[in-house]
């Protein structure tokens, strides 16, 4: 990587309170450093640069893979994923009360909570962590 890579490495990591933008996961707690993913894929014309990029854990990039849409299990409709650099992720998600799962708040957010399972009950578990 060179210096211009690292900086927008950091730059990426630093704005997400290094955390991954989509589950929250805290970077100290999750055993090493989180990654860089792209919000739209350079295979669907996404840009390489920092307003494309979010900071997120193995299993959302993973999960995420390509998919920019997914589907709203409450209405049934296609929509997009949550995109961190241009929404809020309180608009779209919040904390159940035992702070153990994520609830979708709109069609977006229900549909990112599906296509990322987000609350898988591995996820669930290492929560019960944060919450102690």
């Amino acid at each position: 990587m060179n210096l211009s890579e690292l900086r927008q490495r950091e730059l990426v990591r630093s704005r997400s309170r290094y955390a991954c933008e989509y589950c929250r996961l805290p970077e100290c707690l999750a055993g090493g450093s989180l990654t860089q993913d792209h919000i739209f894929p350079p295979g669907q014309g996404g840009a390489d640069e920092p307003g494309n990029l979010c900071w997120c854990c193995w299993c959302c990039n993973i999960r995420k893979g390509t998919c920019t849409e997914g589907v709203d299990p409450v209405s049934g409709k296609t929509v997009p994923l949550f995109n961190p650099r241009s929404e809020k992720w309180d608009t779209h998600f919040r904390w159940s009360r035992d702070g153990l799962r994520i609830i979708g708040r709109t069609a977006t957010g229900r549909a990112t909570v599906d296509a990322l399972r987000l609350n898988d009950p591995d996820r669930v578990e290492t929560r019960e962590f944060w919450v102690e």
